[in-house]
């Protein structure tokens, strides 16, 4: 009746605990993305725990039973799995939750640093590449180029369209490095700024030189703005609609204001944390040893790391060509926080601005850019989706 005999069958079990536990002292202790990060591991724990029926099945059997034979079958994990996650409907809801929490007033004054949102995204297809050279299908490439865009939901969202098999590597990967935004970001600036470029005030360049067509009503473009860019979405990337679409009408019951108080309470309450939790248990319980102790996983561990480090490096360098032709200099640290990572990569971004020069603030040009990468890498997603699903 104990697990002692199926650990000396499969020795990888103990290493696979050792790397949940390991995830989880990065959760706890070091504070890195718990919220995510300590479901994951505890999920890797209970996938691991042999006899225990806790691991997501990936028998072709199972794809043709349904909820109450998987749930009888296969058990809890499995049913809340192949309900929540292989359905795709989790992602959405926490991007839901998302929208609800972000304030796209920052990047409406400043559009023309949406830009770098979107130069940012060059690291998903840049490592898609890469990914196909070193032997990975298209499918699976894309899965991998995704972890660029910094978005954990995102990452598994794509996944789940395009490589499921790859899903419990390829979310672990995408929320690490998502955690280590504060070593990666300051990593990639010192490799590619100069100082003098790190000292760039934006207030000083906007006191310079003036927006010509400031916004008036700022609460009214607040609410038409996820109106019109879900129109575009919804005719020129559908496939992108059940995130982006999301994010947006999270974002709209926020800025409606007290008549929707109680649906933005709900969509950042409630839930987003429970699709948080079940988001991460049922991912990490994807990671049995067969499953991920492989050369796979290793390439896809150095393969996000390209990607995020590909994608903060080409929002640098976007910045840079801006300022080759423009009379208004941008700080080059916004285009670092292209990715999705809100609002770590913003805040990373201007305790290194503030290190150079204690009065240069630039987190809120920093968000304009950070919170147009959260769309663009939904969109990237979308055309992904679209050609290769």
């Amino acid at each position: 009746m104990t697990a002692l005999g199926n650990i000396i069958h499969s020795p990888g079990t103990l290493l696979m605990l050792a790397i949940g536990l390991f995830l989880l002292y990065l959760g706890i202790y070091k504070q890195y993305e718990p919220l995510l990060l300590v479901p994951i591991a505890f999920g890797v724990i209970l996938a691991n725990s042999l006899g225990g029926g806790m691991a997501i099945s990936t028998a072709e059997e199972i794809k043709h039973l349904t909820f109450l034979e998987i749930a009888s079958k296969y058990g809890i994990m499995n049913y809340l799995y192949y309900a929540l996650i292989k359905t795709g409907l989790l992602p959405p809801l926490i991007f839901m939750g998302v929208g609800a929490l972000t304030d796209f007033g920052p990047m409406l004054r400043n559009l023309r640093l949406a830009i770098f949102g979107a130069a940012a995204q060059m690291g998903i297809f840049s490592v898609l590449l890469a990914a196909l050279l070193m032997g990975f299908n298209l499918k699976e490439a894309a899965s991998l180029g995704i972890i660029g865009g910094a978005d954990g939901p995102t990452a598994i969202y794509t996944t789940i369209k395009l490589a499921p098999h790859l899903l419990g590597p390829i979310a672990i990967a995408a929320y690490s490095y998502m955690a280590l935004v504060p070593v990666i970001i300051p990593f990639v600036v010192k490799m590619t700024m100069t100082e003098e470029e790190i000292k760039i005030n934006m207030k000083q360049m906007d006191k310079r030189f003036p927006p010509k067509h400031p916004v008036k009503n700022m609460a009214l473009m607040k609410i038409l703005f996820p109106l019109f860019v879900g129109g575009l979405v919804a005719v020129f990337v559908p496939s992108s609609v059940p995130l982006v679409g999301m994010l947006l009408f999270g974002n709209l019951v926020k800025e409606i204001g007290a008549n929707t108080l109680r649906l933005k309470e709900a969509a950042t309450g409630p839930i987003m944390n429970s699709a948080t939790i079940f988001l991460g248990l049922t991912v990490g319980a994807t990671m049995t040893a067969d499953t991920f102790l492989n050369s796979k996983t290793l390439s896809i561990v150095g393969g996000g790391f390209l990607a995020f480090a590909i994608s903060i490096a080409v929002g640098i360098f976007a910045a840079k060509l801006y300022n080759v032709f423009a009379q208004k200099k941008i700080n080059p640290l916004i285009g670092a926080t292209g990715l999705s990572a809100v609002p770590m990569a913003s805040r990373v971004a201007n305790e290194i601005s503030l290190k150079y020069d204690s009065r240069n603030h630039i987190l809120q040009y920093c968000m304009a850019s950070n919170i147009s990468g959260v769309i663009g890498s939904a969109v990237a997603a979308g055309v992904l989706i679209s050609f290769l699903g």
